[in-house]
């Protein structure tokens, strides 16, 4: 096969940057050809001890590689954003990767023109591939199992329990199921709730809810992606505009779909993908449904200022009660989390935005310019303009 005629036709006909490799070096790539220059780094990414696989830099930019049995070449797809291609989306591309400065404003329109896709679309291109140039058709269960084992950017984290008894029996009522799958979702744990899935095989039957069965799985496929959402990803942390993004764009994805089959793998990738946002959320595993609403709340009012008995009324507790069970789970006191919290939003708006260093301050709730740096600097140990200068190169203030 003429396989760099194949990357060609592949770019031409999906859009998707394709780099080919033999023997580890480039013989092809797409940004290459249109810009005159390679970001190799973008290879060193895969640990390549799977095939094929995916690595990630965000849940919202995404790279695939196949390698070619019995050949030494090796096809990189990438970047894919399964977002709108924003600012920020930019920064994580080249804060990554080092990009010479006089390729960084062509490669930049270059990526906004980059046509955004959906992770399931991504993982079926994948597929695809594979199986054109491998021969080999593999369920999509198991691909995305290699995929959460092939993230060198993710830190696996260690299981605290196994599934119980009582999980391996017969499936579970409709209601020990969805709270089983909706904390696993929530607790941010991929490898458990693979497990839990794996195990349980057959979601507990519904009353019916259409004149079809491909109707009935939709309608299904519908519910399960709201309260995997709510329940699930927001709860565990997950932007909550980014989750009901998804959440539509799962949906309208479900409903061109013409066969049970593909909905059930759609809807397990979703839920997978549900799972990863809230692990990647910086909620920790481990604390109680309680804390971690606490936790939550915080993190989505770091632009307020926050009193213990506010937090605590959250949960219907006393101030006390909370103060002892959040420094007992989460290893902090609630007053070192929503300084961490803060500081957090405050990099985030340091490297992604144009605020001055006044407006992000008040921005945060801090009573002064000056008090803010202070507090910056002892989190990080840098001003916040020698941190934006650091991270983003910008000079203003």
């Amino acid at each position: 096969m003429d396989y760099i005629t194949f990357c060609k036709r592949f770019y031409a006909a999906s859009g998707i940057p394709v780099s080919l490799l033999l023997d580890g070096k480039p013989v092809y790539a797409s940004l290459a050809e249109l810009l005159g220059y390679l970001p190799e780094e973008s290879w060193t990414l895969y640990r390549q001890e799977r095939n094929p696989e995916f690595a990630s830099l965000s849940p919202d930019l995404e790279y695939g590689h196949i390698h070619v049995e019995g050949t030494g070449y090796s096809i990189f797809l990438g970047p894919v954003f399964t977002a709108a291609v924003n600012e920020k989306l930019i920064h994580e591309y080249f804060s990554e990767f080092s990009i010479p400065a006089e390729f960084r404003e062509p490669l930049t329109e270059l990526l906004y023109s980059l046509p955004p896709g959906s992770h399931p679309q991504f993982v079926r291109y994948l597929m695809f591939l594979h199986l054109v140039l491998n021969h080999k058709d593999i369920p999509a269960e198991e691909f995305y199992r290699e995929d959460e084992l092939a993230k060198e950017n993710r830190s696996r984290r260690r299981v605290e329990r196994e599934i119980t008894d009582k999980e391996e029996e017969a499936a579970p009522s409709s209601y020990d199921f969805e709270r089983q799958l909706y904390s696993l979702i929530a607790a941010g744990e991929p490898e458990r709730l693979a497990v839990f899935l794996e195990r349980t095989r057959q979601f507990p039957p519904e009353g019916k809810k259409a004149h079809t069965p491909l109707r009935q799985a939709k309608n299904t496929f519908i519910g399960l992606a709201s309260k995997a959402a709510v329940l699930g990803a927001a709860a565990g942390g997950a932007d909550i505009d980014r989750v009901y993004q998804l959440t539509d764009l799962y949906i309208l994805e479900c409903e061109q779909l013409q066969s049970l089959e593909e909905i059930h793998r759609l809807q397990y990738i979703m839920l997978m993908d549900f799972c990863q946002r809230a692990g990647e959320s910086g909620l920790p595993a481990g604390v109680s449904p309680e804390i971690r609403t606490c936790m939550y709340f915080i993190r989505r009012h770091t632009n307020t200022n926050l009193t213990i008995g506010e937090i605590a009324g959250k949960i219907h507790r006393s101030s006390s009660f909370l103060m002892h069970r959040f420094k007992a789970e989460a290893g902090m006191s609630v007053g070192e989390y929503i300084t961490k919290c803060k500081m957090e939003e405050a990099a985030s708006l340091l490297q992604y935005s144009e605020r001055s260093l006044s407006g992000i301050s008040a921005y945060l709730g801090y009573s002064s310019q000056p008090h803010f740096q202070k507090v910056f600097k002892n989190y990080y140990g840098l001003t916040p303009m020698q941190y934006r200068r650091r991270i983003t190169g910008r000079q203003n203030s």
